[in-house]
């Protein structure tokens, strides 16, 4: 049962939103999925508050180093995927959530500063690689960039990355008003309504991009084909 694990040191990196956004689709395709809040501002919590929470989508609370291990266990004997929103700080919480992960997102936003901060989130996936003696699969995931445009600065950041073997996924997580819209209405894309919110097609057409290739991602981990973002290297960006 996969467990994927959203993690970076910055706050406002798109990490809540990815967390459920990916939640949400995967639900709306079927699946049950458990999420995990363990961020302590429990954003994900507050959403599961309001109307239209999937019913195979289960929010678990998790803000302790001491507990997040055995949450994360508990919910993969429960449910096939398993979602965890870390805080935005590195913090042994953090550490033992990525030491339990079949793959690491890092959302990060394509300026110089979110990139840098991203690079730490690699650093700390490979000192939990030598405490544990294991491989951690992890991506690069761009929040809210634009459809349209890609800036020199995300192209160039992109291409330090892929300089040091870090991967990144081939989607995006664009800039979209449906995907703020979620955290006020509650539910679903599914259920919002176009008269109140624009281009919620198009937030559909990311949302199913991007869980598509999540799970592709973990289907190639799991058949073990070789992947070359898996080679050591020190991530300066």
């Amino acid at each position: 049962m996969p467990t994927i694990v959203l993690a970076c040191p910055k706050g406002g990196s798109g990490k809540s939103t990815s967390s459920l956004v990916l939640a949400t689709q995967l639900a709306l395709n079927g699946a049950d999925v458990t999420l995990i809040d363990a961020d302590p501002n429990k954003p994900q919590s507050r959403w599961a508050r309001l109307p239209g929470k999937p019913d195979n989508l289960t929010i678990v609370v998790s803000t302790s180093e001491t507990t997040i291990i055995d949450d994360i266990e508990s919910a993969e004997h429960s449910t096939p995927f398993v979602i965890v929103d870390l805080e935005g700080t590195a913090s042994l919480l953090v550490a033992y959530a990525i030491s339990r992960a079949d793959l690491v997102i890092i959302p990060t936003q394509g300026s110089q500063l979110d990139a840098t901060e991203a690079a730490k989130a690699v650093t700390l996936i490979k000192q939990q690689e030598k405490m544990i003696s294991k491989s951690i699969p992890h991506r690069i995931l761009f929040t809210r960039t634009s459809p349209a445009i890609k800036p020199r600065t995300l192209a160039h950041i992109q291409e330090q990355f892929r300089k040091f073997h870090v991967a990144s996924l081939q989607t995006h997580l664009h800039e979209r008003e449906a995907f703020r819209a979620i955290w006020s209405f509650g539910g679903t894309l599914n259920s919002l309504d176009p008269k109140h919110v624009g281009n919620i097609d198009s937030a559909k057409a990311n949302a199913r991009a991007l869980a598509a290739e999540v799970v592709k991602v973990l289907q190639q981990l799991e058949s073990n084909k070789p992947l070359s973002q898996e080679k050591p290297h020190e991530v300066t960006v």
